[in-house]
């Protein structure tokens, strides 16, 4: 039962590397659907084993066994290891709890912020030019969707610059790319090893925009201009915008313009070897964090002389 609930606290730090290499043999839109899947599932297993370490620890301790309604406490084959197992998940738990908790009431007043902002500006349809010397441009979520550029950012780009700049924040908001950016972050909260996931998330975000950003406009070298341009005006501008709300700056920026760059005939063609490894990883997380909870039900059972042995 331990080792099992253990998997999926183990399982998680080959994520980051799966998750590179993912990214570099997909399509970055495909990819960012199995990158987030994975690492919510991923989250989500490893929260599931940490809450029965912490119930398993519990029922052992007669006064909680009794509160349980259980007949004696619960006996499992390896004491030594429970305890302290249940006592460090416990502390996981709650430092995860806690930061989640700061982050989400961090990220909902920067939205509000942002969202007040945009809305006391006139919009040009879904364009909302924000009056700031500090170069800036996202896609803001929300009814209705915003482009939100600031008056600085738009005077270090020429018009078509602008438009390959528009159509990468619209392309983030057509594809709701806030929710993966939401679930990645939520995902790195349960577990370190799902922080440098999260990252690789973000990058798919904005190599997904990028490309649809050049499907609409037609240039490939535009788009990877305009990223590169915003990008260089913007590298020192604050950040006041809240992490799921998607900008063209964001990332490792010459990887992406690299990407952008590159021929047709020496793009990396589509190898799902790694996608499926991922998706294995998770699988196998999953049902190792679902049979080691199924476990500890039974042995909850057991205790409470629900189950003759």
């Amino acid at each position: 039962m331990t080792v099992l609930l253990l998997v999926p606290l183990v399982l998680p730090f080959l994520a980051p590397t799966l998750a590179r290499r993912t990214l570099e043999r997909l399509a970055p839109a495909p990819a960012l659907w199995v990158l987030t899947a994975s690492a919510v599932a991923l989250a989500g297993a490893c929260v599931v084993a940490l809450g029965a370490l912490v119930l398993t620890g519990l029922l052992k301790v007669p006064a909680f066994a009794a509160l349980g309604e259980l007949v004696h406490p619960l006996r499992t084959p390896s004491d030594h290891l429970v305890v302290p197992a249940a006592v460090a998940a416990t502390g996981v738990l709650t430092l995860s709890a806690w930061t989640l908790a700061h982050a989400a009431l961090r990220q909902t007043r920067a939205f509000r912020a942002a969202r007040t902002q945009a809305g006391h500006r006139t919009a040009a349809g879904d364009l909302c030019v924000v009056d700031s010397p500090h170069p800036d441009a996202y896609a803001l979520p929300g009814r209705p969707h915003r482009i939100v550029v600031t008056t600085a950012m738009l005077r270090s780009l020429g018009p078509a610059e602008r438009e390959a700049l528009f159509a990468h924040e619209r392309a983030h908001n057509r594809g709701g790319h806030h929710y993966f950016l939401a679930a990645a972050e939520l995902a790195a909260h349960c577990h370190p090893a799902l922080r440098a996931a999260r990252d690789t998330v973000r990058l798919a975000a904005e190599r997904a925009a990028d490309e649809a950003a050049a499907t609409v406009v037609g240039d490939r070298r535009l788009v990877a201009t305009a990223i590169a341009r915003a990008a260089l005006a913007g590298r020192a501008a604050p950040a006041t915008r809240p992490d799921f709300a998607a900008g063209a700056t964001a990332g490792p920026v010459p990887q992406r313009v690299a990407a952008l760059l590159r021929p047709a005939g020496q793009r990396v063609r589509a190898r799902r070897a790694t996608a499926f490894l991922l998706v294995a990883c998770t699988a196998l997380s999953v049902v190792a964090g679902a049979r080691g909870a199924l476990d500890v039900h039974h042995q909850v059972e057991v205790a409470q002389g629900e189950e003759r042995q």
